[in-house]
């Protein structure tokens, strides 16, 4: 039997599970396609896997596939989970952790608890290659101005005025398989409220809608503050909650949020 637990950041949900525990498994991606699903497994947009390390440079590492057996490069709320999973298991309880990604390391520092619910700042690094550019997608006769960057994560920002004015998950769904994005990309749409608040819908690559997204946050953050529309410090509004986001005058990402647990259990593994 696999020991897991199901922690969700704002609704976007990641199933937790220790490496030892899948010494069995003979592949991993397989494995979360499986779990993942919402009608015969146990349901999620990725699971995250851990592994302690020596310490030298990071005290964990964390791996997340998405509900289609694809690794991401990185997740702002699964990592958080995963996080969370350790200090809700008392594995850590140093006020700091570093945590490696396949994009690198990152930096979490916990804030406070609250019954199950955890609340970090994480230390993102910076982003990469910020671009403007014009896609060639169906239905526009013009190209569609978006901004592309990597935010440990290809993200590909779209900015509307109306949610309701655009098919933004078929848009979504047709950008984050399009010519332009060799290994794919996630989509954030984001409508700009004032200086200090920006309102956003996902779509992400490998999961598709969700309620939230820490990559997405911060990509939608720093490419607001980037094209002058908001300040560099905002509140990130998803479907699931509010994120803080600031992209510092070094570069530096930074997002505040939090991990709930939703519950813990034991996969049978059918032979």
């Amino acid at each position: 039997m696999i020991n897991f637990c199901k922690f969700h950041g704002f609704g976007n949900d990641y199933i937790v599970i220790e490496a030892q525990e899948l010494s069995e498994i003979e592949n991993l991606n397989d494995f979360a396609v499986k779990v993942c699903h919402r009608n015969t497994g146990i349901g999620g947009d990725g699971i995250a896997v851990l592994e302690k390390l020596d310490g030298r440079t990071a005290n964990y590492s964390c791996r997340i596939i998405n509900p289609d057996g694809s690794e991401a490069g990185f997740s702002g709320n699964g990592t958080r989970c995963a996080v969370a999973y350790l200090y809700y298991k008392n594995l850590w309880r140093e006020k700091s952790l570093r945590l490696q990604t396949k994009s690198g390391i990152k930096i979490y520092e916990f804030l406070k608890q609250e019954n199950f619910t955890y609340w970090f700042l994480a230390k993102l690094g910076k982003a990469k290659t910020i671009t403007n550019y014009e896609l060639r997608i169906t239905n526009y006769v013009e190209g569609l101005p978006v901004i592309t960057l990597d935010v440990g994560n290809p993200v590909c920002v779209v900015f509307v005025n109306d949610f309701d004015a655009m098919d933004w998950r078929s848009v979504g769904r047709e950008i984050e398989t399009h010519t332009h994005f060799s290994d794919r990309t996630n989509v954030v749409f984001v409508k700009v409220i004032d200086k200090e608040n920006i309102e956003i819908r996902i779509w992400e690559r490998g999961a598709g809608e969700t309620s939230s997204s820490g990559t997405c946050s911060i990509a939608a953050a720093v490419a607001s503050a980037f094209t002058n529309k908001t300040n560099r410090e905002v509140s990130v509004h998803a479907e699931g909650g509010a994120t803080e986001a600031v992209w510092r005058e070094d570069g530096e990402m930074l997002i505040i949020g939090r991990a709930d647990l939703a519950f813990c259990g034991k996969i049978i593994e059918k032979t």
